[in-house]
């Protein structure tokens, strides 16, 4: 009996499903137990930038780099916080830990202080008797080297400036999008003022946010890309036609091309498009020409890439040169249509575009000084708690002080015999530490 009633039962779903639900009203049955037989259709996965973001080629060692890179970088963010202080050279921790959500940090401050000892020098103040801070000597002497070289650099600077100028649609700029990527292009923190203030005969001030190029210079017409397609065509003897409008690939350990994809991407390669430094180009209607137009972008970004220090860049601090340039594209979308060109790290809370050609296991090949001042920089912050002995030694010194004075009480001295040496022993610590800080650096630097 209880056969017969199940049997009804499918017979009647059955008919409900089949059936065409505008014409009937039977409530919609949904995926069940009872129903189980029933093939259902599955949706085509969409193919976005999000879900090609997740699903791309990993490359680690790059990954690793944008880690260290965003540690340093809130390094220097608490250094400048420290450095804007004017009661002193020090601060309290209990004042740097409400700078956390400044920095960005996701652990305590002073966990993350107690880190990095080589970076960072914690000790009790001698008078309110409560735990303070203040940057190592051996930091503080690297990042007045990179200031220095940001000065000797200046007229490089002016040529970033002016290359950037160029690639814009109407030869302006705003002085925002490129304040956003000063530290990247190598810029000093003044650049308004001893960059485009400065060198008038270059640039003008239209507005207080727009900067405008005021004589073209023919030597910058030739786009970094031009030196590798010489060079391939030179050294590796290939046709003009195969690298007149090539590009370096290299695509990340591990990466599988799709079914024909190498005959899309030598067709892409020959494809001629408007170059960086000849001017904007209409846009066609035909797929062609919305494809030159995108290479053309490609070509925007490459060569922006190329000015920049470490050869890498936020993505949404990228997209705010997309009016100046012209380039009327998702950003985030093109850079994952060409993983063989550029690589996206989503490592912290930000997407950074890296140059894939520019790098080798992790290294720029062509390191420039303001790059290796910074390495400097990151080993210093990547030792964390190794190779303390200096710094215990240090300690000791300063103890030794300490028990002098405790010696020097015990003695019954008058006021005037006890005070003079404790002066001249705190005289010669101070010295002996200054001296060591700038011997142990020079040497631990030598081999970078």
């Amino acid at each position: 009996m209880n056969l017969s009633r199940i049997s009804k039962h499918h017979c009647l779903l059955q008919i409900r499903i089949h059936t065409n639900p505008q014409e009937t009203n039977f409530p919609k049955i949904l995926f069940g137990p009872f129903n189980v037989f029933i093939q259902r259709r599955w949706k085509k996965p969409a193919n976005t930038a999000q879900t090609r973001l997740e699903s791309r080629t990993i490359d680690s060692k790059l990954n690793r780099l944008t880690t260290h890179l965003k540690k340093l970088k809130t390094i220097l963010k608490i250094y400048e916080l420290m450095s804007n202080r004017k009661r002193g050279p020090f601060v309290s921790l209990q004042l740097m830990s409400r700078w956390r959500n400044i920095v960005g940090l996701n652990v305590g401050m002073g966990e993350f202080v107690h880190k990095h000892p080589h970076v960072f020098d914690v000790f009790t103040h001698p008078v309110r008797r409560n735990l303070c801070c203040r940057i190592s000597g051996k930091f503080k002497i690297l990042v007045s080297e990179e200031e220095g070289l940001v000065k000797d650099c200046e007229l490089e600077c002016v040529k970033r400036v002016k290359r950037l100028l160029m690639m814009s649609k109407n030869g302006r700029l705003h002085v925002h999008a490129l304040r956003l990527i000063r530290r990247e292009l190598g810029l000093p923190e003044d650049f308004r003022e001893s960059i485009l203030g400065k060198y008038k005969e270059n640039f003008r001030l239209v507005d207080l946010e727009i900067v405008e190029l005021i004589d073209k210079d023919e030597n910058f017409g030739l786009a970094e890309v031009e030196k590798w397609r010489e060079k391939e065509y030179t050294e590796k003897w290939l046709s003009e036609l195969e690298t007149k409008f090539a590009f370096p690939i290299n695509f990340p350990t591990g990466f599988k091309t799709e079914r024909g994809g190498r005959e899309k991407l030598k067709n892409w390669q020959m494809l001629p498009y408007s170059k960086p430094y000849e001017g904007n180009e209409v846009v066609q209607v035909g797929t062609c020409g919305k494809k030159r137009y995108e290479k053309r972008a490609v070509a925007l970004i490459h060569e922006l890439l190329s000015l920049t220090v470490e050869k890498m860049v936020e993505v949404e601090r990228l997209a705010h040169f997309r009016k100046d340039f012209g380039m009327e594209v998702n950003v985030r979308e093109l850079l994952l249509e060409h993983p063989g060109i550029f690589y996206i790290s989503t490592k912290g809370s930000t997407h950074t575009v890296i140059l894939s050609e520019a790098y080798s296991k992790g290294c720029l090949i062509e390191p420039n000084p303001i790059y290796v001042v910074r390495k400097k920089m990151l080993d210093l912050v990547l030792l964390g708690s190794r190779n303390t002995r200096e710094l215990q030694a240090a300690e000791e010194i300063k103890n030794g002080s300490h028990s002098l004075i405790r010696n020097v009480f015990a003695g019954n001295k008058s006021v005037g015999q006890w005070v003079v040496p404790i002066l001249e022993s705190f005289d010669n610590v101070n010295g002996h530490d200054d001296t060591g800080e700038i011997s142990d650096a020079s040497v631990e630097f030598d081999g970078c």
